[in-house]
């Protein structure tokens, strides 16, 4: 985690806490372009599936995010349809994909 800088580790520790409080293994958080932060967990229920970077993307759109800066992934080594919806939004978006504490970038 010491390859990211500090507005990007508050996303991690966002992304894992949106994973603890559903007890779920994976969480994403986004910042948009004015610095506020949509953090959540998988959405798996019978008529919404939702991966957690999707969710987290979802809810920065609800409320009007115009750009995403940066999203993390927490738990999961990718998430293609999350990464997607953050580019309709964002094609520059920075992203990163935590587990345990080895940090990749995924754009």
């Amino acid at each position: 985690m010491d390859d990211l800088d500090a507005e990007d580790a508050k996303l991690v520790t966002l992304a894992r806490g949106a994973a603890g409080r559903v007890s779920q293994t994976t969480g994403a958080a986004v910042r948009d372009g004015i610095g506020r932060t949509y953090a959540s967990a998988a959405v798996d229920l019978p008529s919404l599936r939702l991966t957690a970077l999707q969710a987290a993307v979802a809810q920065a759109f609800a409320a009007g995010a115009e750009a995403l800066e940066a999203a993390v992934v927490f738990g999961a080594g990718s998430d293609e349809d999350g990464l997607k919806a953050a580019k309709e939004i964002s094609s520059d978006v920075t992203a990163y994909s935590v587990i345990r504490k080895e940090v990749n970038r995924l754009a």
